[in-house]
C-alpha cells in the first residue's frame, strides 16, 4: 500500500505541527507539576492558565468558565450529570434528540434507568429537529436540554442559537455536545446562549486524552473527581499540561483557518462525484452541514465491506453503521433520519481536513465506483 488517503477526520485528526511545537517543552525541559511552588512547576502553571485563556477567547467566555477534562466524553458526562444534580429539586425531566452521539445517548439511558424521564425529539430526513416540538416538550419539571451542535455521522448543523433562546426564556439549562463543531465552525457561547458546552482536542489537531467543559459562571458544578483540588476543586488530578497546551495551540490554529472554504469545496466535489454512482444518496442536511463531512448510503451493499475494500487502496474512511461482533443494528442516527435497516447498513462517512488535497478526492472518486460495483455483484440485496 503506497498511498494513504485519510478521510476519517471526524474520528480523529493528525496532530498539528503548531500543537506539537507548543507542547514539546512540557514533555522535555518544562515538565514540572503545575501545583508546585518552585519555578519549574510555575512554568507549567503559567502554560495551563494561558491555555485556558486561549480557549476562553475562542469560545467568547471567561477563563474561569473553562475546565479541562480527559476527553469530550468525560466533559459530556460531567455536564449532564452535574446539571441534573443542580436541579434535583425541580424535577427529573430531560430533553434531547434521537441523533445524539453515544456519549450523550448512553448517559441519558443511564439516567433513565435511575428515575429520569427522557424526551427524545424526532429528527427529519436531514437530521434537523423541530423547534416547535422542542418548545412544546418543555415541562415545569424539565431540568436540562442537551442537543448536539453538529452531528458526527451526517454532519448536520443544528439551530443551537435558536434552541438556546428557547431554553433561556423557559429557564431550562442547556448543554450542547460541540465535539464536531469547535474549530470547524464558529462556536461563541454567548451567541449560542448555552450554559454548558463540551468539546475535545483530538478532533481539531490536538493530542488525544484532553477535552474541555465550558460551564457558565454561576453554575455550581458538582466535583467530578475528588482529590487534590485541581481545576478549582472540581476535577482533581495532576493536569495533563502537554495535552492542554496542544489543545489550545491546535484550537488557535484551527480557528485561524476558518471559514474552511477550500475544505468545503473539496467536500462538494466529493459529494458531486459520489452521487454519480447509481443507488447512492447523500445523508444529512444538504446545506447546513459541517464543511468537512460528506456522508452517504449505498443501496445493496454493506458499509463494513466497503470500508475494507477502500482500505486495500489506502483510503481511510468510516461507516455510520454500529455493526460489531455483538450487534447487527445499523446506526441509530440513520434510522432516526427514516432510512430502512437495509439501506442504513450501506453507509459511508468521508470527513476532510485542511490537510486533504484535490489529489485525495480524485483518487477516491477513481476507486470508489469500482468497489461499489464489485460489492453489488456479490450482493443478494442489489436489484439494480
Amino acid at each position: 500500500m503506497d498511498k494513504i488517503v485519510y478521510l476519517d477526520n471526524a474520528a480523529t485528526t493528525r496532530i498539528s505541527k503548531k500543537a506539537i511545537d507548543a507542547m514539546m517543552p512540557y514533555l522535555t525541559l518544562d515538565f514540572g507539576n503545575a501545583s508546585s511552588l518552585y519555578s519549574l512547576g510555575q512554568k507549567s502553571k503559567v502554560a495551563l492558565e494561558n491555555s485556558r485563556k486561549t480557549v476562553a477567547d475562542v469560545l467568547g467566555s471567561r477563563p474561569d468558565e473553562v475546565y479541562f477534562t480527559g476527553s469530550g466524553t468525560e466533559s459530556i458526562n460531567w455536564a449532564i450529570k452535574s446539571a441534573v444534580k443542580l436541579n434535583r429539586e425541580k424535577g427529573k425531566h430531560i430533553i434531547s434528540s434521537k441523533i445524539e452521539h453515544p456519549a450523550v445517548k448512553n448517559t441519558l439511558e443511564y439516567l433513565g434507568r435511575n428515575g429520569y424521564d427522557i424526551t427524545y425529539l424526532e429528527s427529519d430526513t436531514h437530521g434537523q429537529i423541530s423547534l416547535d416540538e422542542l418548545s412544546s416538550s418543555i415541562r415545569n419539571d424539565t431540568v436540562l436540554i442537551s442537543i448536539m451542535t453538529a452531528n458526527n455521522e451526517v454532519g448536520t448543523i443544528l439551530p443551537i442559537a435558536e434552541i438556546g433562546k428557547i431554553a433561556r426564556k423557559r429557564e431550562v439549562l442547556f448543554h450542547t455536545d460541540a465535539v464536531q463543531a469547535v474549530g470547524h465552525i464558529p462556536t461563541d457561547v454567548n451567541e449560542l446562549s448555552v450554559d454548558l458546552l463540551s468539546f475535545s482536542g483530538h478532533k481539531l489537531g490536538g493530542l488525544k486524552g484532553v477535552g474541555v467543559l465550558y460551564a457558565k459562571k454561576g453554575l455550581q458544578l458538582e466535583p467530578l473527581i475528588h482529590g487534590g483540588g485541581h481545576e478549582r476543586g472540581k476535577r482533581s488530578g495532576t493536569e495533563n499540561i502537554p495535552g492542554i497546551v496542544s489543545l489550545a495551540a491546535a484550537l488557535e490554529d484551527a480557528v485561524s483557518h476558518m471559514p474552511l472554504a477550500r475544505v468545503k469545496n473539496l467536500r462538494n466535489r466529493l459529494i458531486d462525484g459520489v452521487l454519480e454512482i447509481p443507488g447512492s444518496h447523500l445523508t444529512g442536511d444538504p446545506v447546513n452541514r459541517l464543511p468537512g463531512i460528506a456522508s452517504f448510503v449505498f443501496e445493496g451493499i454493506e458499509g463494513e465491506s466497503l470500508l475494507l475494500l477502500l482500505n486495500q487502496h489506502g483510503i481511510c474512511a468510516s461507516s455510520g453503521s454500529a455493526c460489531s461482533s455483538d450487534s447487527l443494528d445499523p446506526s441509530h442516527v440513520l434510522l432516526a433520519l427514516g432510512l430502512s435497516h437495509e439501506t442504513a447498513h450501506g453507509s459511508l462517512r468521508l470527513s476532510l481536513s485542511v490537510d486533504n488535497t484535490d489529489e485525495d478526492i480524485d483518487f477516491t472518486l477513481d476507486k470508489l465506483p469500482g468497489i461499489v460495483e464489485k460489492l453489488r455483484m456479490m450482493s443478494p440485496l442489489w436489484k439494480g
